[in-house]
């Protein structure tokens, strides 16, 4: 019904031509829609373009392209022909240089570390944090942003492949055989950068960068969280030296934790003492990192110095044929020869790549908005589309896997002064060494000196659960996200994780939408402003006359609550609801004779929507209230024209703004006076 008690009424006519106008207030008619188009004009659009479909028009420009058209197709598509020219050589050079490699002297121990969690043998890392790099370089927007193998990736592939190719129970093959199984791994790895490139690129075609909105940050935080603590516990056999088979699918984490206590008696001593002292050395280095940052010239390279280390003990103490330590052996010099993966695979990966691909791209682009945001520039979310679109399906054909943005060396390279895209260069130039003349020299090191670069990596990941307290202050349901993606991935896998984290936080956007009220607006004296009533006892109300502000999309899932909430004000519910009061129990409700329904905060509107707000029509018009719209924005006014609106109300019933309906709402109830309706200005 329309009192609400608690509030100031205005009963007569006097009263309201006593009400305090805004300070400078000018006077003008009330306008509608109609008459706001017909004095300032609407939008000019070309009728054939209008009626021509999108994608015809896009074929039609792409037939008509010009020079200068290809050019600045070229110009979008090759980021470095637009700042390589405005590249700042005497203050930019020496920092690129030098973060670049810094990354690059990270990548060679960190990604032959990821090579062993995803299935593979470590030089295929190397080959993934090389090409990926370069062609990132060429194509990507993030300044900042560095490429290469990630945990989180490396884990989900080595999951699939492992599910793909399993290893014989016996685990007792003989050379060939290991190595027609690494073959066979290396070849599943890369079908899987293979599918989830070209689904990139599928995206990039359709133009669906406005995905990444879909995976919001406590989904992305939780998923990476998540994932850290399934590397850590994957870990496990490598560092205690257990030949242990690789747990897959869901509670694969406690599966694990179970094989390695099981099994903790036949650890080895050696390889338990090498990692102890590798992860002494690199959590502490990890901390002064990170403590003296500013202060340091460039970050301590930890992981290198703990490779050569380990690689110098473990030849001088032939450590490999006295107590059985795993090594890395031969790295293959040069590039593998370009291989096209088998397509026959592509059907089985599918579901693989799928999730792979939007993690990619999530991470990815997270990662580059931070900085892009930080450094005041900005990065295009279809061009990162397609930068690691290509960059994973050409790197596929090196016999490379999946590969994004990383966290750590992101950070790395921003700390030790990276400026632009060409600091990947240097870091390929870096990995391109190792590759044709330094390889020889990691032949003697321990793979558990791997799993801990793979652990120690993880820091950064781990620690984002310190922001927890701090979400639960800003937003419970984002606190609800954040524990809910982090507790199915680590209890059921990443994929599926991922997925219920996605699904969860829609649900919780959809019911965000169903619990939004309707809130009855009144006017604050002295102004033009109308308020929600419940902020304020001052705010004043007009007898008969109803404001209402509905601030949510009005679709199929909101149909209902927009249904009775209009009948429980309007009193259209056959006087069976009584509405809740807040003013004195023996208060009168005036019949509501117009209504006016703020639609400013309806961002979208539905056919059932739609059709909703023309059977309000039909209703009031029937009980003999006059119905007034305000603010509909041209979208939403667009579909109620087309669900027959106008066949219940005149243009004259929807208005530019509240303030022009309340206006024309008082005149109608001849509670103004004179009989020219004004609005304060």
């Amino acid at each position: 019904m329309s009192g609400f008690w608690g509030t100031r009424t205005c009963s007569t006519a006097g009263e309201v031509s006593d009400l305090k106008s805004p300070l400078g207030a000018k006077l003008r008619e009330p306008l509608t829609e109609a008459r706001f188009q017909q004095i300032f004009g609407g939008a000019e659009h070309e009728p054939d373009l209008l009626a021509e479909p999108r994608w015809s028009r896009r074929c039609s420009r792409a037939r008509a392209c010009s020079a200068p058209g290809a050019w600045r197709l070229l110009l979008a598509r090759l980021p470095p022909l637009r700042w390589l020219p405005h590249y700042r050589w005497r203050a930019w050079l020496l920092g690129d240089a030098v973060a670049g490699v810094t990354v690059g002297i990270v990548h060679v121990p960190q990604g032959m570390a990821f090579a062993l969690l995803t299935s593979v043998p470590p030089v295929f890392g190397l080959y993934t944090s090389f090409f990926p790099v370069l062609l990132y370089t060429l194509l990507g927007t993030g300044r900042h942003l560095s490429t290469g193998t990630f945990a989180v990736l490396s884990l989900m592939t080595g999951s699939a492949v492992e599910r793909l190719v399993p290893e014989p129970l016996g685990r007792n093959l003989s050379g060939i055989e290991m190595e027609q199984l690494d073959a066979q791994r290396v070849g599943a790895a890369a079908a899987m950068a293979f599918g989830s490139g070209a689904l990139m690129l599928g995206m990039f075609a359709l133009q669906l960068g406005v995905l990444s909105t879909f995976l919001s940050e406590p989904v992305v935080k939780a998923l990476t969280s998540g994932a850290a603590l399934h590397v850590l516990v994957s870990q496990l056999p490598s560092l205690l030296g257990l030949p242990l088979p690789r747990q897959i699918g869901c509670f694969a984490l406690f599966k694990t934790l179970a094989a390695v206590l099981t099994a903790l008696p036949r650890s080895s001593p050696a390889e338990l003492t090498i990692s102890a002292l590798s992860l002494a050395l690199l959590v502490p280095v990890k901390e002064l990192n990170v403590r003296f940052r500013d202060k340091l010239p460039t970050p301590i390279p930890g992981e290198i110095v703990m490779v050569l280390l380990a690689s110098v003990l473990c030849f001088t103490s032939s450590l490999d044929t006295r107590y059985n330590v795993q090594i890395v052996g031969l790295l293959p010099r040069g590039f593998p020869q370009p291989l096209l993966p088998d397509l026959a695979e592509l059907p089985r990966i599918l579901a693989d790549s799928l999730p792979i691909a939007l993690v990619t791209f999530a991470v990815s682009v997270s990662l580059a908005s931070i900085y892009a945001d930080k450094y005041n520039y900005s990065i295009d979310s279809n061009q990162e589309l397609l930068a690691h679109g290509v960059s994973n399906l050409v790197s596929s054909l090196f016999s490379c896997f999946p590969n994004s943005a990383t966290l750590a060396t992101t950070s790395l390279l921003v700390d030790a002064g990276g400026n632009t895209q060409l600091a990947g260069l240097f870091s390929c130039i870096v990995v391109l060494s190792v590759l044709l003349w330094l390889g020889p020299f990691f032949y003697y090191l321990p793979k558990a000196v791997l799993a801990c670069i793979n652990i120690s990596s993880m820091r950064q990941m781990f620690f984002q659960m310190q922001e927890l307290p701090q979400l639960w202050r800003i937003s419970r349901v984002d606190f609800a996200v954040w524990m809910v993606t982090w507790v199915a991935v680590v209890t059921l896998s990443v994929d599926l994780g991922l997925a219920i984290g996605v699904v969860f936080s829609m649900m919780t956007v959809v019911c965000r939408t169903q619990r939004v009220q309707c809130l009855a607006l009144g006017l604050a004296e002295g102004t033009e402003l109308y308020r929600p009533l419940r902020e304020s006892h001052k705010l004043l109300q007009v007898p008969g006359l109803c404001i209402l502000s509905y601030p949510t999309p009005l679709y199929f899932g909101t149909r209902g609550q927009f249904r009775r909430i209009l009948e429980w004000h309007l009193g259209l519910g056959g006087g069976k609801e009584t509405p809740k009061t807040d003013g004195p129990p023996n208060a009168v409700a005036e019949p509501v004779r117009v209504v006016v329904l703020d639609c400013s905060g309806v961002t979208f509107a539905d056919a059932a929507g739609a059709r909703e707000v023309v059977q309000l029509a039909s209703r009031c018009q029937d009980a003999g209230i006059h119905l007034l719209l305000a603010q509909c924005n041209a979208s939403v006014l667009g579909t109620l024209t087309q669900a027959g609106l106008l066949d219940r109300v005149t243009p004259e019933q929807l208005f530019v703004s509240v303030q022009d309906a309340a206006a024309h709402a008082l005149e109608r109830l001849e509670l103004t006076g004179p009989k020219t309706c004004t609005v304060w200005v």
